[in-house]
């Protein structure tokens, strides 16, 4: 079920039941990997699950700094970060899941080496994924980017653009741009929806090991040992969900589990 925002305040909230675990989402595949855990696992494990869908990346970390819901998992670091910074929030990252690796894609070439000056390509045009588009295309060797250009990194901080002009374009909707440009740096969620497999389609991926934007279970700072919170974080990183993940997403996400960096 998809919340509507106009119904945040209105009984939603699961304080005052000792039992059950609400926790917010996104639906795809974060809500979709919480109902695998609810239907197969959470009731041998005790625990009584409640998933809330949301459509917004705004509302589920106020909701679970408000106590609304109990945690929340849609997100990564940079993003919680900078969602703390600016909004005053305490939102703690619990365990790491998933990652939604970003790819390069192309309908009009065959590999990394016929991408040639002249040609476009479009990368996401929010900060958080533009300046991870550019990394991934600095390691590929399509552009160079200036020294110390970090994960915001923009337009203006490459050094060498070797020719290629760029079309910046909101994260969902640069899979439709594909027939329009010649390559296009696609985030894996964005890409599974457009039936694109990194590891079937894609010219280029980011590194798994040792990302910082895998997605995680996270809660209100002082909640991290919540009894219930510590058995969803077990099962999220069970051998049960890594195969659910592998065989559901072909590659698109990929399990990522591991501690925090906090």
């Amino acid at each position: 079920m998809v919340v509507p925002l106009g119904l945040l305040g209105y009984g939603l909230s699961a304080q005052g039941d000792d039992k059950k675990l609400t926790v917010a989402a996104s639906p795809v595949p974060h809500a979709e990997i919480l109902e695998y855990v609810r239907d197969h696992l959470a009731k041998k494990a005790g625990l009584e699950l409640d998933v809330q869908e949301y459509s917004d990346f705004v509302v589920p970390n106020n909701a679970t700094e408000s106590g609304e819901v109990d945690a929340n998992f849609f997100q990564h670091k940079p993003y919680l970060d900078d969602f703390n910074k600016k909004n005053g929030t305490h939102i703690r990252p619990v365990a790491n899941v998933e990652l939604e690796p970003l790819a390069l894609y192309s309908k009009k070439v065959k590999s990394l080496k016929q991408i040639k000056s002249g040609q476009t390509v479009a990368v996401p045009n929010d900060s958080v994924n533009e300046g991870r588009a550019l990394q991934l295309l600095d390691r590929t060797g399509l552009i160079k980017l200036k020294p110390g250009a970090g994960q915001g990194a923009s337009l203006d901080d490459i050094a060498d653009r070797k020719g290629l002009k760029f079309e910046e374009i909101e994260a969902p909707s640069v899979p439709r741009s594909l027939t329009d440009v010649d390559a296009a740096v696609i985030n894996g969620n964005f890409a599974l929806e457009a039936h694109l497999s990194p590891n079937k389609d894609a010219l280029a991926v980011e590194k798994e090991k040792d990302n910082d934007f895998t997605n995680f279970l996270a809660v209100k700072d002082g909640n991290q040992d919540d009894p219930r919170v510590r058995k969803l974080a077990k099962l999220l990183q069970s051998d049960e969900v890594k195969k659910f993940i592998e065989k559901k997403y072909d590659g698109g996400i990929v399990p990522s589990f591991g501690p925090v960096k906090d």
